[in-house]
């Protein structure tokens, strides 16, 4: 049964942040680009709650994690501010998207099994999302946040990518970034945190795939906006010596979980 949508209450606290949207302008290869989760992070979390009626994914992007989660749930919410990256989220029977910010959900208390939010929740604004989560969260419901930071190939890709993703790009990165650097050890959450086993999600990059992922940072989107150049091109020759054209090699993401149940 399809959960009724109500109009949202108004948040206990006001003030705070706007929704911050860095990624519209490139939905298409956000989607495109952005790799995909471990399918055993989804069956993980499902888990973990007492019941599988109805899952809610906040900050959805093109659905990756929506899609995992609808294997394993009746029925998944897939929630974004942006409307262009929901025109690209990726079509699924027991996945419906939604256009609202995480701040003011507009679900009636105490219905949805897991609220769920992948490499997105330091964008929030926190004073106001944890009340609306706890709130629509059944009695033993569970809020999962994730993140990835810098991808790992060899110790040459990545002295190359650190130094490009410090020096060149560094300047232009979002200051909530620093929540991922950190692993979401920093980030505030307000539950008891439960252990979680360690996920990594690796995939087989060729050296274009590698670019067009690094394409969609925040950082270089920026930087093309501040500079009027596109700091891509030097990268690429630099990481060309030693990465043969065509050649897929592996790429390492180590994910870092928040987990608590209400």
């Amino acid at each position: 049964m399809m959960p009724e949508i109500v109009r949202p209450p108004r948040p206990r606290y006001h003030g705070g942040v706007g929704f911050k949207d860095h990624f519209s302008g490139m939905a298409a290869a956000y989607g495109r680009a952005r790799p995909r989760y471990p399918p055993e992070l989804a069956a993980y979390l499902a888990g973990l709650v007492p019941r599988r009626t109805l899952a809610l994914d906040l900050a959805t992007g093109n659905g990756q994690a929506a899609v995992d989660l609808a294997a394993h749930f009746e029925l998944v919410l897939a929630s974004d501010a942006s409307a262009s990256q929901l025109a690209h989220a990726t079509a699924h029977p027991r996945v419906r998207y939604l256009r609202h910010g995480a701040e003011r959900l507009p679900l009636a208390a105490g219905t949805v099994d897991l609220v769920a939010v992948a490499q997105a929740a330091h964008w929030f604004d926190f004073a106001r999302f944890y009340p609306e989560a706890e709130r629509v969260l059944r009695p033993g419901g569970v809020l999962a946040l994730w993140t990835y930071g810098l991808f790992r190939v060899d110790a040459a890709t990545d002295r190359l990518v650190d130094a490009f993703y410090r020096d060149v790009v560094g300047p232009y990165w979002p200051p909530e970034r620093h929540y991922v650097d950190a692993g979401y050890r920093t980030l505030p959450f307000p539950l008891e945190r439960l252990a979680a086993p360690r996920f990594a999600l690796t995939v087989d990059w060729s050296l274009g795939e590698l670019m067009d992922y690094i394409g969609t940072w925040s950082a270089v989107s920026r930087y093309r906006t501040a500079l009027g150049a596109d700091p891509l091109p030097g990268l690429g020759r630099e990481l060309a010596g030693g990465w043969a054209t065509g050649v897929a090699r592996p790429v390492r993401f180590d994910l870092h979980l928040l987990i608590g149940r209400v």
